[in-house]
């Protein structure tokens, strides 16, 4: 089902960080939080944007532009132009937390993470920019990661590292949750830290699992479906592009790592015969 991993792009990450395909433009960007850069790899080879604050995810919004979260704001970005335009602050009168993990869901909004700069516990939380606005969702998160959304658009998934638990939130005709989340994976018997995750076509979750080197295939009940190894002891997140989004792309980090080997850092990418889901377009209002 899956081949062995290859290094996308070799640039070293500190703690590389949401993936995303950008199904006009059919290029990957992605981020290193820590050195405050947003990185693409393209036909014309490699790119880098320097920003004076941490950025994390993006959402596509048209050819040239993406919706970036940073630690003070979600702002449209021009890829050509590096022209930043502001939506929407982001906590920014607190400044202990920054972005983490996000992604667009099927209605055209953004989800987003926050989280303490040095983990605090509980610092941060998950919100919905939708239709010009911003609502926090849940509070009291301390690590936010594995955002992401079934195809049906009947459920959202999301995770708090530290817990060990991938959550999945029952959503509504609009794209907002019912009722309470409930446990989808609980990966503490197997002491393994959900960080990003993907959901294929299938309705399959893919969790990069931080500090295991792997990123494992979950199916819809919850159960393991494979797990695949990685040269990278610290995989981020994972997110599906290529030609027939049947590549899947993994980033990684350095970051806490005593002796980081040549691939810890890289994006890595694999060839599945599973298909991913387009990333949804943001809608901004």
């Amino acid at each position: 089902m899956t081949g062995s991993a290859a290094t996308f792009d070799d640039r070293i990450c500190h703690l590389g960080e949401g993936p995303l395909w950008h199904p006009a433009r059919k290029q990957l960007f992605w981020f290193d939080i820590n050195a405050k850069q947003l990185l693409s790899q393209s036909d014309r080879g490699q790119h880098l944007w320097q920003f004076d604050e941490h950025v994390s995810a993006a959402g596509w919004v048209d050819d040239h532009h993406l919706l970036i979260a940073s630690e003070t704001a979600l702002f449209q970005f021009n890829i050509e132009t590096a022209q930043r335009r502001d939506l929407m602050p982001l906590e920014a009168d607190n400044p202990v937390t920054r972005s983490n993990d996000g992604r667009a869901d099927p209605w055209g909004g953004f989800w987003i993470g926050t989280m303490g700069k040095s983990a605090e516990y509980g610092a941060g939380s998950i919100y919905r920019y939708y239709q010009g606005a911003l609502r926090k969702l849940v509070g009291d998160i301390t690590i936010s990661n594995a955002i992401c959304f079934s195809p049906d658009r009947r459920f959202a998934y999301y995770a708090d590292t530290p817990t060990r638990q991938i959550m999945r939130q029952t959503l509504d005709r609009d794209g907002w949750p019912v009722g309470r989340a409930e446990v989808f994976v609980d990966m503490t018997a197997d002491a393994l830290n959900p960080d990003g995750a993907v959901v294929d076509a299938q309705g399959y979750l893919w969790s990069a699992q931080w500090g295991a080197a792997q990123v494992t295939r979950y199916a819809p009940d919850g159960s393991v479906d494979q797990v695949i190894r990685l040269p990278a002891q610290q995989p981020s997140c994972p997110a599906f592009g290529g030609p027939d989004l049947t590549t899947l792309f993994v980033t990684s980090a350095t970051q806490s790592l005593a002796q980081p080997s040549a691939s810890d850092g890289t994006v890595q990418s694999i060839a599945t015969t599973c298909v991913g889901q387009l990333e949804h377009q943001v809608i901004l209002s």
